[in-house]
Formats: C-alpha cells, structure tokens, sequence
C-alpha cells in the first residue's frame, strides 16, 4: 500500500494508521496526527467536510455580478507583472475567457506562482469576484489547469475545517478531497451497514457505503441531500439508542430507597400550603412520587421558568424523604441561591417543626460544627448549601434524596461525591433548572433522565409587558420610572459592565449609578455587581428586599436568585450585549407579586439582524420554552449548554437547531428496537450489536449520577 513498507497487523482495516494511505507518508501524517487528531483511516474517513462549493456550473466573465457568492471560470491566464515592494508587493495576472478580463491577485507565495504559472496555458478559475471601478478581480483564486476530466464541472467540493499550520504546509480541502477519494477507493468493501434493513426501507435511506462516499465526494445537489440525511439519522440514532439503553439499565439495575410513607406531605398540603398549586405542580408532583415508590433511584430533570413554582416541587418532594426517616439535601450554585432557597423553605419546615440547615462557605466555624453534628445524628432533617456540602467532613444519617439547582453550573464529578454521601444505598436525584429546554436539546443532554415541566405560572401572575426603546426615549423611560415609584413600586436597571472599556461604548454600570443618581436625586439606590464583597452584597441586597432603596443598580449577579415581589420593573441597559436565555432570566427577576410588571429593553439604535430578533421575540412571548427554541436556532447547542459538560461534541454531523425531525424519529426508532429486544438478539439487529461493539465505552457511567 505504501513506499515506505507494509502497514503491521490490524484488528480492522480503519485502524490501519494514514501513513499507510498511498501518497500519505510519515511526515504528512504527522501533520494530520498533530493538527487534526486524525492517526487511521477509520479517523479521517469520519473526518467531514464542514460545507460544499457548487462546482457544478461554469460562469462567463461578462456575467458575473455582486450576488454571486463564488463563480468558477475557464479561461486562459494571459500576461501577469509584479508590482509593490515589502508588505504591498503583489503579483496581478490577466485572465480572459473571450467575454472579459478578470484580475487575478495574489499577495503571498509570489515567488511560488511567478516561477509555476503558464503564460497562455487554460486554467479553472474559482473564487469570490470583487469589484473595482470597471473590472472584477479576484484575490488568492483557486487555479487548477484545465484537464478532460475537470472541464465538465458537474461536481461539489467539499470544504474541511483546517488549521493555520496545515495551510502553511499548502494542505488545503483538495488535499485532504484527494486522500479521502484514495481512501474511500479501497474501503468499500469494508464499509458495512450499521442499520437494520427495515430502518433503512422505512426511512428510504441510502446505504452506509453510498453516504459515505457522497458526503465526502457528491455525484449530485441529491446525493448530498440523501447521503447527509442518513448519516444524520445514523449518528442520531446511536446517541439516542446508548442514552436510552442507560436510562433502561438503570431502571433496572440502580435501587432506590422506596418512599411509601406520606403522612407528612398530607398534613402539609391540609394544614401549611398557602397557596393553591397549579395542575402543572400536581402534574410533576405525581410524577416524582411514582419513581420515588418504585424502590429505584429517581434520576429526573425538573425543568420549568423563572417564577414557576419549582421550589414547593423541591419542598414537597424533599417531605417524601423525611415521611420515610431519610434526609434530604438542595445544593444551588450561590450563596444568594442557596440563601434565597433556605428562606424560602424555612418559614415551611418551621411551620411543620422540621429541622432545616444552612452550610455555605461563609458560615462560622462554631456553626459548621454544629450542623456537621446533626445531619450525622439526624436532627437536621434538611441541609440547604453550596458547593460546601460536598466537603467530606459533610456526613448524613440516612441521606435519601439529592435536589440540584441549576445544574448545569456544576461538574460532573462534582455532583457525583454529593450521591456517595449515602453508602448503603443510592439517595434519589432530582435536577432542577429555571433555563426552559428545547426539546431537541432535552432529548439529546438529557436523554436518559426522566423529564418533567412546570409549563404553567403561579394564579395571580399577570405577564411581563416588555418593550423595546433607544437611547434618545431615555427621558421618557425615566419619567414612566418616577411613576412607578411613586406608587410604591421597585425598579432594576442592569448594565453589562462594571466600568467604562476603551473598547466597547456601553453603559458601564459606575457610569450608569452616576447618571440614576442625577436623574433620581430623592430616591435612595442600591448597587450591586460580581467584584463586591460577599458581605457588601448581602447588605445592599436587603436594603433593596426591605424596601429602604427603590432602584438597585446592578450586573447580571440578580439573574439568578433574587425575589423581590414589589420590583414591577425591570430596564436592560445595553439589551443587544446580552444572549435570548440571559434577557429572559433577567426579566424573571419582576412579575413575582400580583402588580402588573414591565421590561424595557434599551439599545442604541444600530443593532444587528440577529439583536433585532432576539428583542422582537422577547417582545413578543413570556414563554421560556419558545424563547429556548429560537435561541438554538440563533446561537446553537453549543454555545447555550456549554460543550465541557454537555456531550454534543460526539455529533460530528447532526445539528440539533436544524435536525428536530431526523432527531425525532431516531429516538422513535431506538425506543421501538429497545421495547421488542433490548439484548439485540433477533437477527435483524445484529448490525447495532456488531456497531456497538465498535464504539469505545466510557470509562465511568455517568449517566446515572445524571
């Protein structure tokens, strides 16, 4: 295969290393370990192209226009002249195909290209046309010589994602479109289906092999289309099969303490509960008390908006453990959190004679060890906490359920050290977040939880009227404040920065406390940002729940855990610096009394096509889960999760703000399979089996500490 000897041994054909690959060699290889992590052919054949240049088609010079993207050219290169010298030295050639002149430009490799480039030879031209008076020019174009086997066009290149340091080497797409024609020439054969047939008819999907070699290297627009689809559907489907095959295992495998017992919940709901629950409350509530009689570990997500009532869910369920002689835990991301969470539950607990506990890193040390002491004996029958909570000196009793805030603030191993805090037998886990989950994205993070949300708010809640205004309306936002205060109501107003940058003209916050200051000099303020003292933050935070300030000046450290009924208003400085989920986090923070609240999102009036969306949907709906929608459409999965813990970077193809549908029916498909032969054994799966075995294992399970 290979000048430089015979490649040694393999299990399997793709993991035969690429230097074997004829034409490849050591020193390239090198390059593709070092660069792309790409050591077999099994690594570069599932290396994709990111995009495709239609090569299809062939333009004239005299039609080239300012709405084409690209145009593709043969022609023949006529005289060139270098002009410039240093960092302006370029080389301009001419290059007609009878209809026109194009300039050719190029400001590096100049030497490479004088001494390379055929005067009067024909040549493919490909590149982005530029204007420049009344000629077209293009800069770095492609050039290839014109051959019989490229002067039909009729094909798509395939664009790989690349490094500077390869395109130093001159390794570029066709380089990499060139190895893989190589590659995919002798791996057919090797190339077996991974679907069972009838997937396959069901789905009219093309074959492994055909998709392959069409994404890489497309016959048509079609091809592309159908070996894409498949492809997707196939890497869909196995994330959905191995996400679902754990939640199946640990239905069955992971025991969980059963809580039967319900005298305590009863006797809060007749005596305590001072409100009515909404049916979506109920709903989750029932949800919860199925897994936690089923004497297997509860693993459920509780996801529902910012002022939807998922506290009482947490206190209702945490009274199924205490019914049963176990302990409970809530674990948030802050000291604010986890404060506003222990006040909240307290004035319940207390009402009920139950032992409840605050351990955050700030408190006293006499006070540690008092609480360390009676969660071991079992006076304190809730702990409310930080990351404090996870220290191993923090010993429970019995420890039966573990409620996580904000999740996704937390690492993974991180949680898991909260689980083994029991060692007889796994506590039952419930995740919480107020961030509203698309449910692509629920479908894909969280498969192999189970899932609830809280889809309704609170009787009594009128919806936040939000409204977008710029800069010059400034006077008469201020004036709709004054009369907002004047009714007794609290105002926020949020920047997004702590202090003037150079670089960015936005209202800094010291900027902005000077400016309220001026425009409010009779109303006492508030001002709080990341950098205060935690002490400094705490006492200006209750002068604002007190009431005794009626603006607070503040960073985006209200987004999460301040609850403040009587602030009816609140103002996004800067709107367009800040992401769809962080608006609607931030107006959460109002429309918690029964007043009529509002959010005036502020902007200079230049905002990009993506800002003006983002504030017309945040316009238009309160709903949190279309919000989330349209920010995945806007920002991708990715961006919104966090790739560090969220395991989408094992799609190496599917996109899940484009792919609902294909998503939709490999889950479908997965579950149907796992339902009629979870163990694989009918012959028409074999091919799962065989696939799966191919598919490295993780070290640690960690779908079941969620």
């Amino acid at each position: 295969m290979s000048s430089e000897g015979q490649p040694p041994v393999r299990n399997s054909f793709f993991e035969t290393r690429i230097e074997f690959l004829k034409g490849v060699g050591s020193q390239k290889a090198a390059l593709f370990n070092q660069e792309l992590n790409i050591f077999n052919f099994g690594d570069l054949i599932q290396y994709y192209p990111y995009r495709h240049e239609d090569r299809s088609v062939f333009h004239q010079i005299k039609d080239i226009n300012e709405q084409l993207p690209a145009v593709q050219i043969k022609g023949r290169l006529r005289e060139w002249s270098i002009t410039g010298e240093g960092s302006k030295k370029r080389l301009i050639a001419n290059f007609t195909d009878g209809t026109g002149i194009l300039e050719l430009v190029w400001f590096q490799g100049i030497n490479w290209f004088e001494k390379n480039l055929r005067p009067n030879a024909e040549y493919i031209v490909y590149g982005k046309p530029i204007a420049f008076g009344s000629k077209w020019s293009i800069t770095h174009p492609e050039l290839d010589l014109l051959t019989a086997e490229n002067s039909q066009g009729g094909y798509w290149q395939p664009i790989y994602p690349l490094t500077d340091k390869l395109r130093r080497k001159f390794i570029d797409s066709k380089t990499i479109s060139k190895m893989m024609r190589t590659l995919l020439e002798i791996s057919r054969q090797h190339i077996h289906e991974t679907l069972p047939a009838n997937l396959v008819q069901k789905y009219r999907m093309v074959s492994k092999a055909d998709a392959i070699w069409n994404f890489h290297l497309p016959q048509s627009q079609a091809w592309l289309h159908q070996s894409q689809r498949r492809l997707k559907f196939e890497e869909l489907f196995y994330n959905q099969f191995r996400l679902l095959k754990n939640k199946l295992l640990h239905k069955t495998e992971f025991p969980g303490m059963v809580f039967g017992h319900t005298a305590l919940v009863k006797e809060f709901y007749a005596h305590h509960l001072p409100f009515t629950l909404t049916g979506s409350q109920v709903k989750v509530l029932h949800e919860i008390h199925e897994d936690l009689k089923t004497g297997r570990q509860m693993n459920r997500l509780l996801h529902g908006d910012v002022g939807s009532g998922k506290t009482i869910v947490a206190f209702i369920t945490m009274l199924f453990a205490l019914d049963n002689d176990a302990q409970a835990c809530l674990m948030a991301p802050t000291e604010i959190l986890a404060d506003q969470h222990y006040q909240g539950l307290k004035k319940f607990a207390d009402s009920l004679g139950i032992g409840i506990g605050k351990l955050t890193g700030s408190t006293k040390k006499k006070d540690r060890d008092i609480i360390h002491r009676e969660l071991l004996d079992g006076t304190m029958q809730i702990i409310v906490g930080t990351h404090a909570l996870i220290e191993d000196i923090v010993q429970f009793k019995n420890l039966g359920l573990c409620i996580i805030d904000e999740q996704h603030r937390f690492g993974v191993a991180q949680r898991s050290r909260l689980w083994a805090k029991n060692k007889r037998i796994n506590p039952h886990i419930l995740v919480m977040t107020a961030t509203p989950i698309p449910r692509t994205l629920a479908m894909t993070l969280y498969g192999d939880l189970d899932i609830s949300a809280i889809t309704e708010l609170p009787a009594g809640r009128k919806p936040i009227k939000t409204v977008h205004r710029y800069d010059k309306h400034r006077l008469s936002v201020f004036g709709f404040l004054r009369d907002e205060i004047a009714k007794g109501r609290q105002i926020y107003m949020v920047y997004p920065l702590i202090e003037e940058s150079e670089k960015m003209d936005l209202k800094d916050l010291m900027d902005g406390y000077e400016s309220v200051s001026r425009a409010f000099p009779d109303v006492p303020l508030s001002i709080l940002h990341g950098k205060m003292k935690s002490k400094d933050k705490d006492f200006e935070m209750q002068r604002f729940v007190r009431g005794e300030t009626k603006i607070m000046v503040a960073t985006t450290v209200i987004e999460v855990g301040v609850n403040v009924p009587n602030a009816s208003v609140m103002v996004i400085e800067n709107a367009e610096r800040f992401g769809l989920s962080q608006l609607h986090q931030l107006r959460g923070r109002v429309g918690r009394g029964a007043e009529q609240s509002y959010c005036i999102l502020m902007t200079d009036y230049k905002i990009s096509k993506d800002t003006r969306l983002r504030i017309e949907t945040m316009c238009r709906t309160n709903d949190g889960f279309e919000i989330a929608e349209v920010d995945l459409q806007l920002r991708g999965p990715g961006d919104i999760t966090g790739t560090q813990q969220s395991g989408l970077m094992d799609l190496l193809i599917a996109n899940l703000s484009q792919d609902g549908e294909i998503l939709k029916a490999a889950r479908q498909s997965a579950e149907a399979i796992l339902q009629d032969d979870a163990d694989l054994n009918q012959p028409e799966n074999l091919p799962i089996k065989a696939h799966l075995s191919t598919i490295k294992k993780e070290q640690t399970n960690w779908s079941r500490i969620s």
